[in-house]
């Protein structure tokens, strides 16, 4: 993991001028373990974690003005210069436009802003401490500077209502760690805070004007093609030496067991239309995407592309034909990693703690053995389709704009894949009751569905379309929570219609759209730390800011289509100048990961009903641990129950052992008690959480 920290002093000296720390319970200095320090008091900045020298750059105007930048930033040192006097004056916007993912800071005299990125990929979490405020780029180490006890508020939602940003709000799984919103930043002034959003919001009001779609297009490739090009632009890194031959391996076979990348660049190649994009492209690209500086022929190596083969579990034959045929090209070596049953969801739960839950953990296993036969810099084509393909809820904003006709070739899809001619008519309605229902009543509705138990959606492809047109729906794995727990959140959620505004000003599918985007984003985060190989980095360039909000620029008409993210792909790489697609390319495929994640349930069904034999979920209050253990049972034996539910109860339950069983802090200079959640879980049984009992008299005095 990596991570930035620092915090904001109410005086200046407060935290101890010179020491780059601050005075802990009993006198001693504080500093972040394993940290380098960007600059000293008294608002101290450290960078955490294994950072590459190219990955952290500070540039000064003078001692009380500078701008710190971690991660990928295509920005040169000038144009970081001129954003931080551009920032003196407030503006953040510009912050955020530069090619790559990264995190920037900017200190202008006492006052200090960190931005966020669109897509929540890189977050940023703060707490009241000391009389100012902390802040970082993971909750973790904030959760150990207070001794934070666990939010079972925050955990009742994450399971009862994950894409809800109402049920979730700002918090953490972590009592008192906060975190800004996606689009906002942290301003900081003397240790008072202040969250500032920099993105403009469209109005209800007045529709937006019609975009060009060609134009938008245009802007989505080159986009992409800028934050490729800012990965290949950046210094190319070789991994710990090989420390010798293994008889029976090659060199490649040698890394892969050791946990170490290739040297270079490389990319995913799944089949799908996301990886292979970015797999054209860097390859296509100037820059000698595999060649080493000071190493290789000179003539540049070729691109590493990367395909899982899973042998336990078929379905994905058309795929990985397609992956042959992209890599067939001269630019592209293409490695070929198969997986049995040893790989399948589930198989290998152990794994390193990450800063929050998320349901990858139960697929980390399976990710990392993919990884770890790739390169030093990696390419994925995670959240492509978060971000280019239509949530159903647009339904409803065509029908906000009176753009009725641009919903014809979406539901006649919907009705050829269902078969029934009433298709037309439920989507419509639906569609309609959605674009009259304001936010606030969508959140009521929620409330009550969770209140009253009411889990059950129709099923099939018009079932799915027909569930997510709402402002909010149950998350799969509500049904299996306590009465308690449902309660806490549905009490929360009414709570928060009262007096909240949120979504007011969005269209519903839009709305919904940005929240799927940024629990995928999350997700992301924790896949990356949990299938983490050592020196080498994963790269999502469809999560950059600027490829984000190209892709929101796109219209809605052209984005409700059938096959429109394989075809502004397609187009994107047409202008590129790639062409000769292989037969097939951006044909969906949905069935082999659900395949995979039941196999994989079947095979680990005794070892996942012992750990819920004694769960820490139920000791919290969340589940019952015999309604979980039967559901185990009946899923592995073939009943429809939704898998990803499971999957988000199981990755909770593995997330929290992981937690209460560490040992060590954060922090140094700190006493042994300085960590987070140092009292274990406190079983909370016979009444409402304290969460929900302050919301339900916030509801009651709004009333």
């Amino acid at each position: 993991m990596r991570w930035l920290v620092g915090w904001s002093s109410t005086a200046a000296g407060a935290s101890g001028v010179g020491s780059a720390g601050a005075t802990g319970y009993d006198g001693e200095t504080l500093h972040p373990v394993g940290s380098q320090l960007l600059w000293g008091d008294p608002d101290p900045l450290w960078a955490v974690g294994d950072w590459r020298p190219d990955e952290v750059r500070v540039v000064k105007a003078d001692a009380q003005n500078r701008i710190a930048v971690l991660g990928t930033c295509g920005a040169t040192d000038e144009e970081l210069r001129r954003g931080l006097f551009t920032a003196r004056g407030g503006a953040l916007r510009h912050l955020t436009t530069w090619p790559g993912s990264y995190t920037a800071v900017v200190q202008v005299g006492r006052r200090i802003t960190v931005c966020g990125d669109l897509a929540g990929a890189r977050p940023v979490f703060h707490t009241p401490w000391a009389g100012g405020t902390a802040y970082a780029t993971a909750a973790l180490p904030l959760a150990d500077l207070i001794e934070a006890n666990l939010d079972f508020g925050h955990l009742a939602a994450l399971l009862a209502a994950p894409d809800v940003p109402a049920a979730r709000r700002d918090t953490t799984p972590y009592d008192g760690v906060r975190r800004i919103p996606p689009g906002h930043a942290l301003v900081l002034r003397a240790g008072a805070r202040e969250i500032a959003g920099y993105e403009p919001v469209a109005s209800l009001a007045v529709a937006a004007p019609p975009a060009d779609p060609d134009q938008a297009v245009d802007a989505v490739r080159d986009a992409l093609v800028e934050a490729v090009r800012a990965r290949l632009s950046a210094p190319r890194h070789v991994p710990d030496l090989d420390p010798g031959p293994v008889p029976g391996m090659g060199p490649a076979e040698r890394r892969a067991a050791r946990g170490m990348p290739a040297p270079g660049i490389g990319a995913d190649l799944s089949g799908g239309p996301a990886s292979g994009t970015l797999a054209l492209l860097a390859a296509g690209l100037p820059g000698r995407p595999g060649t080493l500086l000071g190493h290789g022929t000179g003539s540049g190596e070729r691109l590493l592309a990367v395909t899982f083969n899973d042998l336990a579990v078929g379905g994905r034959e058309a795929e990985l034909e397609r992956a042959g045929a992209l890599a067939a090209g001269p630019r592209l070596h293409h490695v070929v990693v198969t997986g049995g049953e040893e790989s399948l969801p589930y198989a290998d739960l152990d794994g390193p703690l990450t800063d929050e839950p998320g349901p990858s953990l139960v697929t980390a296993a399976r990710h990392r053995a993919r990884l770890a036969a790739g390169s030093a810099d990696h390419f994925t084509g995670h959240g492509a389709r978060q971000v280019l393909d239509a949530h159903p809820a647009r339904l409803a904003d065509l029908l906000m704009d009176r753009k009725r006709r641009h919903l014809v070739r979406p539901v006649a899809a919907l009705a050829r894949a269902d078969g029934s001619v009433m298709v037309p008519a439920r989507v419509y309605g639906a569609a309609r009751r959605l674009a009259r229902t304001p936010y606030r009543a969508g959140l009521e509705l929620l409330a009550e569905r969770l209140i009253r138990h009411r889990f059950e959606e129709p099923g099939g492809a018009v079932g799915a379309s027909l569930a997510a047109l709402t402002w909010g729906r149950p998350g799969p794995a509500a049904r299996w929570l306590t009465g308690e727990a449902l309660a806490e959140v549905s009490v929360l959620l009414q709570s928060e219609a009262e007096r909240s505004s949120g979504g007011s000003a969005q269209r519903p599918g839009e709305f919904r759209a940005r929240a799927v985007l940024a629990r995928h984003a999350a997700d992301l985060r924790v896949l990356e730390q949990a299938a983490e190989i050592r020196s080498q980095r994963l790269h999502a360039p469809f999560l950059d800011n600027q490829v984000v909000r190209a892709c929101r620029a796109l219209p809605e008409a052209l984005r409700v289509q059938p096959g429109a993210r394989s075809a502004v792909l397609r187009t994107v790489l047409e202008g590129a100048g790639v062409a000769g697609l292989p037969p097939g390319w951006g044909a969906p495929s949905h069935g082999s990961s659900a395949a995979a994640a039941r196999t994989g349930l079947r095979v680990a069904a005794d070892s996942l009903v012992d750990l819920f034999s004694t769960p820490l979920l139920a000791e919290a209050g969340l589940v019952e641990a015999r309604v979980v253990r039967k559901a185990l049972r009946a899923a592995a034996e073939g009943e429809p129950l939704p898998l990803d539910g499971l999957a988000d109860l199981i990755s909770l339950e593995l997330w929290l052992r992981r937690l209460l069983s560490r040992r060590g802090t954060c922090w140094t200079g700190t006493p042994a008690r300085a960590r987070a959640v140092p009292a274990g879980i406190a079983p909370r049984r016979g009444a409402l959480g304290a969460g929900a009992a302050g919301a339900a008299g916030a509801a009651g005095l709004s009333g």
